[in-house]
């Protein structure tokens, strides 16, 4: 009897797409665990490959979380974008402010990974995650929905972030209750969003005027 091509396992990956399921898979990881969860040696056994596979694409461990990073950025931002563009009597600026909110609580080992763990800060300033860093602070200035005034509007757009992000963090600890703040963690949001807005009109009318320098 001849004998039978022995079958290769269906979730074994050939050279090509490998990276890109490792990257897919590490994001489960930390939907789940946050940015700890991450082990290439578990990735390379759920994903049905040898120990050494996922070395010819990622050096270590630091390089596959900038990868993931990098795609979670992407991600992030590709929702962001949605978010924006519906119809809405809210603002772009309100959108992209729920939304945040919205993505950092639910998918908050990812929401970690981007704002919260040490993989931006040793990533390369020309790197593709630094890039895709840049792509989601330059959706924050469109959602300004205001004329380009010198460095107004990115020190708003900042701010804005940087509020954002507190709110994200202080919230997924337990820290925004109605007792303590005395108001919601949406209703923190839309004051955050109403206040930039003011403010930036106003510095906007200063420098018109001439009084500021731009």
């Amino acid at each position: 009897m001849p004998s039978q091509l022995a079958r290769k396992p269906i979730n074994t990956y050939h050279h090509g797409d490998l990276r890109d399921a490792l990257i897919q898979a590490a994001l489960r990881e930390v939907e789940r665990g946050g940015p700890e969860a991450i082990s290439i040696k578990a990735l390379a056994k759920e994903l049905g490959v040898s120990q050494p596979a996922p070395y010819r694409h990622f050096a270590d461990r630091e390089a596959l979380l900038e990868a993931v990073t990098t795609e979670a950025l992407r991600q992030f931002s590709a929702m962001l974008r949605e978010a924006m563009a519906k119809p809405s009597r809210h603002s772009k600026l309100s959108r992209l402010a729920r939304a945040t909110l919205e993505f950092g609580l639910r998918r908050n080992g990812v929401y970690r990974l981007m704002f919260a763990s040490r993989t931006m800060a040793c990533a390369p300033k020309a790197s593709e995650l630094h890039k895709a860093a840049m792509e989601t602070f330059g959706l924050v200035l469109e959602a300004l929905e205001a004329p380009a005034v010198g460095f107004l509007r990115e020190r708003h757009a900042l701010k804005i972030w940087a509020a954002l992000h507190g709110v994200v963090m202080l919230a997924e600890q337990g820290l925004l209750t109605g007792q303590v703040a005395h108001t919601t963690r949406e209703e923190l949001v839309e004051d955050f969003v109403a206040e930039t807005k003011l403010a930036l009109a106003a510095a906007i009318r200063k420098v018109r005027r001439g009084e500021v320098a731009r």
